[in-house]
């Protein structure tokens, strides 16, 4: 999903190359692929395990994968180097993960249940992307293996959208993202030399964070295979489960506050965890964007807890653990629920449909627009309103102690342009495929925020996209890429200019 590369080196020499070069493209997908195919054994052992036959599905995926895999690395060896060009990235970005949802895609073809083409497609991409909407009914019934393999796609997505949004999308200036350039000259603000070594600490977290939580999820009452599968799909964000109904097929709030936890702690800044490791410095909490994010949350969870409460007649304690929950499930665009939120009336579908533009923290496995865009956006509409009533006025717009420079904030600006008119778009679309109005724009947005579940009365929290037609699930499939590659890494490679 992500490739890394010596940040140290000339940022010039990076940004301008003759051609691309497609053989250390296909070098570094290849090495993704045969990555991929080792995480296919495990749900082959699990099924093999209890008997079930599914195990020569990905016995014969990880083949068919690893072979791929291993011609794509064997034909271009000796191309490959840790410089990579501006137009490399992009085309590196939307081909590694077209080729890993790609391969994700075989197992769900030759279950023992079988999907169709366009179902399998959509299952992989919505797993991959972390937006966990699923065409997938009877969920308990499935073989474990199937299930092991939704998350398992759920948790590798997660650390690829990590290392994308470090990594990748900074060096490639998409949507504001250079604010966080691992190579900035300000050394202070650097957690190591090279991105390597980011990548090696961002993985151990992820897999310490993942180990917690599965550990807490068994030691509160789920099963072994439970902990597991939802403490993968927790900690990316993802939203898939091993149950129809979801977190809510857990009747412990234990496990539901511990879900609210470790949902809350993936939508921080993996880095953060890692400054404060290595530190020990509690200051790195004051990051604007974890307490904006934080804020928000505790407004948006104190408030709906007092309207559920005094609208109903339920216990105040359950209604702050249904609420915190369903709350930071849409937030962080895990999608995962307790019940049908959509139940509670027409004042809460009007709020957890502004909850699904949202997102968390750059850096964390988070999908939706992101809190620091919303920050940056209105920062540049105070400084803009102050030079309406002052014209020779000199204002400085800062974000975290860093100077907010016009190309941060036309880049947010060009993203939040693109995403809505990208809503409008999808939503006409899918309005012709025989969608209604709510179903059409809530399943655009769920798409392209990675939310999962959408608010219509059939793909709901408590419902599926099963009964969506073809062409509707390949347009959701379009916009769940569209969404988690940030927009303008493809929408570049349709640009003449670009192949110039």
């Amino acid at each position: 999903m992500v490739q890394t590369f010596d940040t140290s080196s000339s940022t010039a020499r990076r940004k301008k190359a003759p051609v691309i070069d497609f053989h250390r493209v296909s070098f570094v997908i290849g090495m993704m692929l045969l990555v991929l195919t080792l995480f296919m054994i495990p749900p082959a052992l699990v099924d093999a395990v209890v008997g079930n036959p599914d195990f020569w599905v990905f016995i014969g995926s990880a083949f068919v994968s690893g072979f791929l895999g291993l011609m794509m690395v064997m034909s271009s060896r000796g191309s490959w180097s840790d410089e990579i060009y501006l137009k490399e990235g992009f085309v590196l970005t939307v081909a590694s993960w077209l080729a890993l949802c790609g391969v994700a895609t075989i197992p769900f073809l030759f279950f023992g249940h079988g999907l169709s083409w366009s179902d399998a497609w959509f299952e992989a991409v919505s797993g991959l992307t972390t937006t966990g909407a699923t065409v997938i009914n009877n969920l308990d019934d499935l073989p474990p293996g199937i299930l092991l393999w939704r998350s398992i796609i759920q948790w590798i997505g997660g650390i690829g959208i990590v290392l994308m949004a470090l990594i990748m999308l900074p060096f490639l200036r998409v949507g504001g993202m250079q604010l966080f350039q691992a190579e900035s000259s300000d050394t202070s603000d650097k957690i190591v030399a090279k991105s390597s070594e980011l990548v090696r600490l961002i993985a151990i977290t992820y897999v310490i964070m993942t180990a917690l939580a599965g550990f807490s999820y068994s030691i509160a009452g789920m099963s072994a295979f439970d902990a597991l599968n939802h403490a993968m799909t927790t900690i990316a964000t993802g939203g898939f489960s091993t149950h129809d109904l979801s977190f809510g097929h857990f009747e412990s709030p234990v496990i539901h506050w511990l879900g609210f936890f470790f949902l809350t702690a993936a939508s921080l800044p993996l880095v953060l965890y890692i400054k404060f490791v290595r530190t020990g410095n509690w200051n790195v909490w004051s990051d604007m964007q974890v307490k904006g994010f934080l804020k928000f949350l505790f407004l948006a969870i104190t408030f709906l807890t007092l309207w559920y409460y005094l609208t109903r007649e339920v216990n105040f304690f359950d209604a702050l653990r249904i609420v915190a929950f369903n709350t930071i499930s849409i937030i962080s665009t895990a999608g995962f629920a307790i019940g049908d939120y959509t139940a509670w009336g027409h004042g809460a579908i009007g709020v957890f449909f502004l909850f699904m533009f949202l997102g968390g923290c750059t850096g964390s496995t988070t999908g939706g627009i992101k809190t620091f865009r919303f920050q940056v956006m209105l920062i540049s509409a105070r400084v803009y309103l102050r030079k309406l009533i002052t014209p020779n006025r000199v204002v400085v717009a800062m974000y975290n102690g860093k100077k907010l420079t016009p190309d941060i904030s036309t880049s947010v600006l060009a993203y939040l342009s693109v995403m809505f008119l990208s809503i409008m778009l999808f939503t006409l679309v899918l309005s012709f495929f025989g969608l209604d109005f709510i179903d059409s724009v809530s399943a655009s947005v769920s798409a392209l925020a990675n939310v999962g579940p959408a608010l219509g009365p059939e793909i709901g929290p408590a419902g599926t996209f099963k009964n969506l037609a073809w062409e509707s699930k390949l347009v959701l499939t379009f916009g769940m890429l569209l969404g988690r590659l940030e927009f303008f890494t493809v929408l570049v490679i349709f640009s003449r200019d670009f192949w110039r």
